[in-house]
Parts: structure tokens; sequence; C-alpha cells
């Protein structure tokens, strides 16, 4: 399928530059399975599931990857901006640099420090350039392992904002703690999973009392679910390969619950790809632990997944993709104008739609 089916226009005064307080405050438009669109407000998800439903959420959490350092080469000092987008071992991470040109392979960058002030030994960390290869991507290996090293990273990084908002305010310090799901509690991702943002704890209190379930999942965010699709067809995008888990104790809860007629209701679009990996033919959920590049392109048929509660994504995205494959391209593209017209606010910090029974529709039929 073109890429360029994907493609809409947005003004940039739409792109949310910070989330909506509190966070359930946020809007929400609803998207029903016949396609017709209903105007709401996240804290009044309740209202449309029912007791019985299940809901799944992801429980990764982003690690601070944004590190900046100097690379020094005799006199000469170079600072370096580095963002981290996949652990390779316990001392190893993929990263993304800035500026790449600056640095050869066997060069030691130290985090922590700036070529305008010296740190400390105890408050930096060292890293050398394994291996670099195109786009900017290096390998690094550092100076610490394990629980050593997430700690020091958790300590001078800070949170990988998407570049659409850290290009346009300065990093606040709100940040580390507004681009963190309430669900967060198993380390991994260098990216939100943005859906889970609108939770508060007085939601999950009124889910509750719905009689809506509450599940984990995990998938840790990866760098490649956000990457432009930079080719002309669908059928030629590879997606990158993403970790993820569900433990056998949800599997089996979630079967029973769409046993006795409940609904799977995903919260984002990591949560809705862990659960279709996961799930096999008949739509059966099994446990689940590894990688997965699932791409879900339209024409796919969902397995497991009812609804899905996501933010509004970036034009010729995999992400919008995904949507449009669940409930349909033109219902989408209606969809984000009505939300556009409406003042909608958009990407990782901004507003949600709620896609209601598009995926229950194409049960059957082989994945892509």
């Amino acid at each position: 399928m073109r890429v360029d089916a994907f493609d809409f226009a947005l003004p940039t005064e739409l792109i949310a530059l910070h989330p909506a307080n509190p966070r359930d405050s946020a809007r929400m438009l609803v998207v029903g399975a016949d396609g017709g669109l209903t105007d709401s407000r996240v804290r009044e998800l309740p209202d449309f599931l029912r007791p019985g439903d299940a809901l799944v959420v992801n429980d990764t959490k982003v690690i601070a990857a944004r590190l900046e350092g100097i690379r020094a080469r005799g006199e000469a000092i170079a600072s370096i901006e580095a963002t981290l987008i996949e652990r390779v071992d316990d001392c190893r991470f993929r990263a993304l640099a800035r500026p790449a040109k600056r640095l050869k392979a066997g060069e030691r960058i130290r985090f922590g420090e700036s070529s305008e002030s010296t740190a400390c030994l105890l408050a930096a960390l060292d890293a050398e350039v394994e291996e670099k290869g195109e786009g900017g991507e290096v390998l690094l290996r550092f100076a610490f392992a394990g629980v050593a090293l997430d700690e020091a990273i958790e300590r001078l990084g800070a949170p990988p904002l998407p570049p659409y908002i850290a290009s346009r305010r300065a990093l606040s310090s709100s940040d580390p703690a507004d681009y963190q799901t309430m669900f967060a509690a198993k380390p991994g991702a260098v990216a939100a999973p943005t859906a889970g943002l609108h939770f508060t704890p007085a939601l999950v209190q009124r889910l509750a009392e719905r009689g809506v379930q509450l599940h984990q999942v995990t998938l840790h965010v990866g760098e490649g679910t956000f990457a432009p699709v930079r080719v002309e067809d669908t059928r030629d995008h590879r997606m990158h390969s993403e970790w993820g888990a569900i433990g056998k104790e949800t599997a089996e809860a979630l079967n029973a619950a769409r046993a006795a007629g409940g609904r799977i209701v995903c919260v984002g679009t990591t949560s809705a790809r862990i659960v279709e990996s996961a799930a096999d033919e008949s739509g059966r959920l099994r446990p689940y632990a590894g990688e997965t590049d699932i791409f879900i392109t339209p024409g796919y048929r969902f397995r497991t997944v009812d609804a899905l509660l996501t933010n509004f994504h970036l034009p010729r995205s995999t992400l919008f993709m995904l949507v449009a494959a669940f409930s349909g391209l033109e219902t989408m593209r209606a969809a984000y104008a009505h939300a556009i017209q409406g003042r909608y606010r958009f990407y990782s910090y901004g507003d949600a739609c709620l896609l209601i029974g598009g995926g229950s529709a194409n049960r059957q039929g082989a994945r892509r």
C-alpha cells in the first residue's frame, strides 16, 4: 500500500508541548465501529466501557536516555549528545550521536561533563565508541555495567523527548515525571507509551468501580516505533524489533475475560502490538517473552484487540497505519480531520482517541 495514503496536513500549533493537567482532563475523540464520532474527555472513559471489559496497559518505564558529554581528542574538545535507542548487553547500548561526524571508533566520551565545566569523576560516565554506523548511529561500551550503569544513566541522563517537542522548547523540570505513565515499573523504553500518560489514580478507581479489569503487559518502546517511513510502499518498510512480555497469569485472565463476553481494550499501540504478537490464530493469548517486529497495516486481521485508546499520531507513521488498520483508513482520515477542525492536541503530550469495535470485525485471517 502506498505510504502517501497515510499523509495529512497538521497545523504546527496543534502539536502539544505540555501534557494536560490533570492528565485525565485531556480530550478524547470516540470513534465508533460505524465511524460515528463523539467528543468527550479521558475522565469519561468508564462510560464507554462495560463491566467485564479488560483494560491492558504497558508497564514499561522510560529510561533517562538522553546523555550529554564531551569527546577529547588531544586539546580539541567537542560537545556530544547521545540518545540511547537499544540495549545490547549489560554494558553496551546502541545510540544516536550528535554530531556523529565528531566521533571515530575507539574514541571515548565522558558523559556528565561539558566543555564549559569539569565534573568530578564520581559524577561522570565514560563510554567507548565501539562501532560507528550510518545515520549517526554508534555502539557505545560503557565503563559501568548492570545496575551500576542503570543508576548512572538515571542520574546523568534526561528524558528522551520526541524531536517535535525538544526542538521547540527547553526541557522542563516536570518532564521526567510528565513523560512517565503511572504504570511505569520495568525500565527499558526509550520513548513513552503515550496513551498511558492520560491515566490517574482517580480514573483507575472509577474504572474499577465500573467493573473494568486492569492488566499489565510490557513492551519496551524503541526509537524504531516512531522512526519515519522512508519508502514509498508499506511492503518495503522494515520495523525495528522491540522486547515485550505477557505473563501466564495475565494471558489466562485476558482469555477468561473474553470467554465471559468482555472486550480486550488496549491502552496504546504498544499494548496492542504485544497482545497481537502473543495471540494464536484463534485469538487465544499465550505467555510471551521476546522480540516482536509486528507491523500492522490495513488488511491485517486483528486476533484479540476489541478497542484501542491511543493518541493522535504523525502522518505517514507506522502508528497511524495501525489505527487505520483497526478502524479503516477513511474512517481515521475523517476522525483526524474532525480533530484538526476541533483543535484537538496532537502527538505524545496531546489528546486521545478511543477506537471501538474496528478490530473485532476482522477476527479471522492471517497476520502480516
